[in-house]
């Protein structure tokens, strides 16, 4: 009845679609400039930041990726951004996180590391201010962790080091060797209890010993500092409170050495676009903060970002009454941006849609159809076939990876209420043998997903009974047992006719939901990392001339 390998086609489904590639404009920074005191300050001690210096002028500089996947350079010799190119072996795949370690091999420029969503580890040596060479070293195997961060040197050796949390929070050490070709020695368990923040920074040297620190901040905005050791077997002090009112920022970002004195500094970009610097002060705190430029939502990944990283889904799609599509791209500060029509009038009248977090390496979202029983992708392409033998389900979502290898899975529920799991392959072009998770699923009259609503990386979903009781099913990595035991979220949810998961809207690597009411009044539910939501923002009306949202 089910096929693993592509199925050809008996008949047309509905017409083509063209799905946009989202539309980014570069922001507009205003970067101070370096005080010549503080590259005195430099001389004169052994304060070394963790930076990325591509333009050779002793101050750190930032890459960062829009929407539309393009890699910037901000340039600190400039005050302005120049395309940077990653030269990976496959370009047409986005990755998902970008890494700047420093000087790993202790010669030449700095290097840059890219990890891909099922687990890839590469490392480039940087060419200047235009781009990388080829990879010089790969590893496999870092799906396994949520969070990947370069702190500088915390070991003593002016060597470069990585630090990688798992999904239950243990923290391990990857020891720089001073050698491109094999950077890291194996890991060591350093810690233990850091699922508790949301945003992990390597920020270099903070205080002035020439040893990496970070900052580590939870949900509720606090903000710890955790001096280096010098140690290869414990790396970190026990944490020091520096602040709090830090959950202003969804994204807090390392900025290497922004003013020349050789100490790490750190950025914030707040929900609205706004970016924010604060010097390192010497003694393990920050400066007052300085505001640098506006503009900064199209930004979708900084690198030294502290977040977990996100990919697989940032958008929505209306199917209205007359059966057109539309199209809707999240820009990461709430809102939608304006629609855009992506199918002939009328063309997708009485068709059975689901709009996937990505299921191939482009990281882009996938519409998927269910026609005459055959499963087709056209994410992947018009007409390609995913699977056949769909004739029972009555619903199915694709959530993202539920298993812990980095592809896209997707979940279908057949006419006896039983949910399946089809593992993808990572292609797009086709999904495994399903696995039956279990019964009852029938009891929903809504289930929705795209990403991770819970902090630990790994995809959630979320169902709704008529009665309008909204329970999280937390994600496991388990194939097997994809999803913990249901928790309530709560009551009151059959006030809305629609509900979608379009990814994450307000830029903080979270899931967020999205509401209909009778009235077509649209709202968001901003997720807190913690599989709860905040209150409710409306951003619009009119939104009863869709069917359905995805």
């Amino acid at each position: 009845m089910f096929l693993s390998t592509p199925a050809l086609a008996a008949d047309k489904p509905s017409q083509d679609v063209s799905i946009p590639a989202p539309k980014a404009k570069t922001p507009k920074g205003d970067r101070p400039q370096a005080d010549p005191r503080a590259r005195s300050l430099r001389a004169g001690t052994k304060a070394v930041a963790a930076s990325l210096d591509l333009d050779g002028d002793k101050i750190g500089d930032n890459l960062v990726r829009l929407d539309d996947g393009t890699v910037l350079a901000w340039l600190s010799s400039t005050n302005d951004f120049t395309p940077y190119t990653i030269d990976t072996a496959t370009p047409d795949e986005k990755q998902k996180d970008i890494i700047t370690p420093g000087n790993l091999d202790g010669s030449g420029g700095d290097e840059v590391l890219t990890l891909s969503t099922t687990g890839t580890l590469s490392l480039y040596q940087s060419n200047g201010t235009d781009g990388t060479g080829p990879a010089l070293w790969t590893g496999q195997g870092w799906q396994i962790y949520n969070k990947v961060f370069a702190p500088g040197d915390v070991t003593g050796d002016g060597k470069p080091d990585l630090l990688a949390r798992t999904y239950s929070g243990d923290l391990y050490l990857y020891q720089g060797t001073g050698s491109d070709s094999s950077p890291f020695r194996a890991r060591v368990l350093v810690g233990s209890g850091w699922s508790m923040f949301d945003q992990l920074v390597g920020v270099g040297d903070m205080n002035k010993d020439g040893i990496g620190d970070v900052v580590a901040r939870t949900p509720s905005g606090d903000l710890y500092f955790y001096a280096g050791k010098g140690s290869a077997t414990a790396p970190l002090a026990t944490r020091t409170k520096i602040g709090s009112g830090w959950n202003a920022y969804n994204q807090i970002i390392a900025a290497g050495d922004w003013n020349g004195d050789g100490l790490g500094d750190l950025l914030g970009r707040t929900a609205s676009g706004d970016l924010y610097s604060y010097y390192a002060d010497g003694s393990g705190n920050f400066a007052a903060r300085q505001k640098n430029g506006s503009g900064f939502e199209p930004v979708d990944l900084f690198a030294g970002s502290g977040a977990n990283p996100y990919w697989g889904k940032s958008s929505l799609i209306g199917l209205d009454n007359a059966g057109t599509l539309f199209w809707y791209g999240a820009q990461h500060n709430g809102q939608f941006s304006a629609r855009s029509q992506i199918s002939d009038t009328g063309g997708w009248a009485g068709a059975q849609i689901g709009y996937a977090s990505s299921l191939d390496p482009d990281g882009y979202a996938d519409l998927l159809e269910l026609y005459s029983g055959t499963l087709y992708n056209y994410g992947a392409g018009a007409d390609d076939a995913l699977a056949t033998g769909w004739s029972n389900y009555k619903l199915f979502i694709g959530p993202g990876d539920l298993n812990d290898d980095g592809k896209g899975d997707l979940l279908a529920r057949d006419g006896s209420g039983n949910l399946y799991l089809f593992r993808g392959n990572g292609t797009g072009a086709s999904v495994a043998s399903p696995i039956k998770i279990g019964g009852g699923w029938n009891a929903y009259d809504k289930i929705v997903g795209a990403g991770d609503l819970t902090g630990d990386g790994r995809a959630d979903v979320l169902a709704r009974t008529p009665s309008g009781t909204l329970y999280l099913y937390r994600g496991t990595g388990n194939s097997s047992a994809p999803f913990a035991g249901k928790v309530k979220i709560g009551d009151g949810w059959q006030q809305y006719n629609k509900l979608a998961s379009p990814g994450d809207l307000d830029g903080d690597n979270n899931a967020d939901l999205v509401a209909v009411n009778s009235k077509g009044e649209l709202y968001r539910y901003g997720s807190t990392g913690q599989g709860q939501f905040k209150a409710r923002v409306k951003l619009g009306t009119g939104w009863n001339t869709y069917k359905n949202l995805y």
